[in-house]
């Protein structure tokens, strides 16, 4: 594996109608990307239009989201020749990393480029060392999909530059993605906030793992009183999939970047966890010997009764 020198950050503006089209056809109109020098931190942007094969004129729908012409379209490179830049002044994809705010912007270059009969080799280089930056913060922090202006919401930041120009789309996600980085008790608070509180409002800091493990007990309590020893097997998969939804409540905290997280919380989430794994195990055995019902041990859910207590 190279060694990682720089970061890129990219996010295409595409044909679009306001009574919708097939993904096939909305061709990248506009790729803008920034990069991240690992050494040095330097910031250098790329903004390019794309003449696309369709001649249409543009949507009026289309011009006024991305502020993108007919005349910004009519002279500008083809995608073959802008890829072909782009991949210049990314300066080695093997040493580089690639992010967007969702995967519709590496599955538009996929589908691009096969369009334009452009070399797999690279493309797959790409998609190997790129990352759904959007589907990450959604799983460690905010739980739903969240548009970049909200995730900059949460670190109290603004969106800067020109909404749905696609270079400040890409810079702005890499502004999230340093505050994911750098900013650890934010991020974990945000979590915290997100998933376990449910947009409620934060305790102070003294008390926030008071407040997480009574959340967690009332959860808890709740789900293992609903729980027979003997269960039907579609039952027993309605159970993994409540468990597998506790599961993902909680399981952020076993990551604790920020060290915030009491080991005695950390403790009850991994029983949960492990329970969540052994009720799964379970349930494949019990399928594999084609069986009515599934019966749990005690061995297995006296751990989340000790929580309860």
């Amino acid at each position: 594996m190279a060694e990682l020198r720089q970061l890129i950050f990219f996010d295409f503006e595409m044909l679009c109608s306001k009574n919708g089209m097939m993904f096939e056809d909305m061709e990248a109109i506009r790729l803008g990307a920034v990069k991240v020098d690992v050494a040095s931190g330097r910031v250098s942007e790329f903004d390019r239009f794309i003449r696309p094969q369709q001649t249409s004129p543009l949507s009026s729908f289309c011009k006024e989201l991305t502020g993108i012409s007919d005349s910004d379209l009519e002279f500008a490179d083809t995608f073959p020749e802008v890829f072909k830049d782009f991949l210049f002044w990314v300066g080695g994809v093997k040493k580089a990393k690639f992010y967007s705010w969702s995967s519709s912007d590496i599955l538009r270059l996929k589908a691009d480029a096969l369009r334009h009969n452009l070399p797999q080799t690279t493309i797959e280089k790409i998609t190997n060392r790129y990352v759904d930056f959007q589907a990450v913060f959604t799983k460690r922090a905010s739980r739903t999909s969240a548009s970049v202006e909200k995730a900059l919401s949460f670190y109290g930041l603004s969106f800067i530059g020109e909404p749905h120009h696609p270079m400040y789309d890409a810079y702005n996600t890499l502004r999230i993605y340093q505050s994911f980085k750098e900013k650890l008790v934010k991020t974990d608070l945000i979590m915290v906030e997100q998933f376990i509180l449910q947009e409620g409002e934060l305790p102070p800091d003294d008390k926030l793992n008071l407040e997480i493990k009574h959340v967690l007990h009332e959860d808890l309590a709740g789900f293992y009183s609903s729980i027979n020893d003997t269960l039907r097997m579609k039952d027993a998969w309605k159970l993994i999939k409540r468990t597998k939804k506790l599961v993902e409540k909680y399981e952020n905290i076993l990551i604790n970047r920020s060290g915030i997280f009491e080991g005695e919380l950390i403790a009850a989430v991994e029983e949960l966890i492990n329970f969540y794994k052994e009720l799964q195990t379970a349930y494949r055995e019990h399928c594999s010997y084609t069986s009515k019902i599934m019966i749990l041990h005690e061995q297995m859910v006296n751990p989340l009764e000790k929580i309860c207590v």
